[in-house]
């Protein structure tokens, strides 16, 4: 099998997406989370080995690697996106997003985009006390921070906030290789935020209005609130089914998701 052909397409609003596509057969679109792009490992192996069965397409969302960033931002710029790459794949595709990735593919079904069935991993909403208390306003200061120029702290505040790094091991990542490039990418954690909305909070009648056969995953060695979101997220859509990965955190890996998503999305 060749390797992924990459290209571009244009949102409405003129922001020019880049892509990789790989495979034969029917389309599945894959949507990353906070700080990942289309050369992240996992939905990269993702890519790879679903591409015997499927036309697999790999999109950097705005703001990251090869794709543009007009602004204002606002939620439905992103749906927008994800509608013109479904466009690029066809009309219609399977659709596989993970963490935030997972709650922008959500809102996407419910605004009624071509999506046919849809797989989600951990949709990090915040439903019971044991999630990480976050301000409502969390875009907004994220935002404010860039445009400040403090772009290492509204990394760091993500990550601790958000993502529930400890600050000692954000400290030590400063000196990582790949520090340039969270940095890099400091803006659209205002985006991640913007699409989990006010407190991440669970948005059960946008979930309740959609109407595509939807897979929830979860990882056994998770966060208990993220296992809490999950179990809700399932509960929320109309016939959704849920599943726990076993062995798996929320850093899941290809090698795990992949039995589940051929299963799902051959059906």
């Amino acid at each position: 099998m060749s390797g992924p052909i990459s290209g571009a397409v244009t949102s409405a609003d003129g922001t020019v997406l880049a892509f990789d596509s790989c495979g034969a057969g029917p389309a599945v679109v894959l949507v990353n989370g906070a700080f990942g792009d289309r050369a992240h490992p996992t939905l990269a192996g993702v890519a790879a080995a679903l591409s015997p069965w499927f036309t697999v397409v790999n999109y950097d969302r705005r703001g990251r690697g090869g794709s543009g960033d007009t602004l204002p931002y606002a939620v439905e710029r992103e749906v927008e996106d994800l509608a013109a790459v479904i466009g690029a794949a066809g009309g219609t595709a399977m659709v596989f997003g993970g963490s935030s990735g997972a709650a922008l593919a959500l809102e996407a079904a419910a605004s009624g985009l071509g999506i046919t069935r849809l797989a989600v991993w951990e949709p990090p909403y915040h439903v019971d006390d044991s999630a990480p208390p976050l301000p409502d306003d969390f875009a907004e200061r994220l935002a404010a921070l860039v445009d400040a120029g403090e772009w290492e702290e509204a990394v760091e505040r993500f990550m601790v906030a958000a993502a529930q790094v400890p600050v000692e091991a954000v400290a030590a990542m400063r000196a990582d290789p790949s520090w340039p490039y969270l940095k890099g990418v400091a803006r659209t954690l205002a985006y991640e935020a913007a699409v989990l909305g006010p407190g991440n909070r669970l948005p059960g009648a946008r979930l309740a209005a959609i109407t595509r056969p939807v897979l929830v995953l979860s990882g056994e060695r998770s966060p208990r609130w993220m296992a809490a979101a999950a179990l809700a997220v399932a509960a929320a859509v109309p016939g959704a089914r849920h599943r726990v990965l076993e062995e798996q955190a929320h850093a899941v890996t290809a090698e795990a998701l992949v039995p589940e998503l051929l299963e799902f999305f051959a059906r």
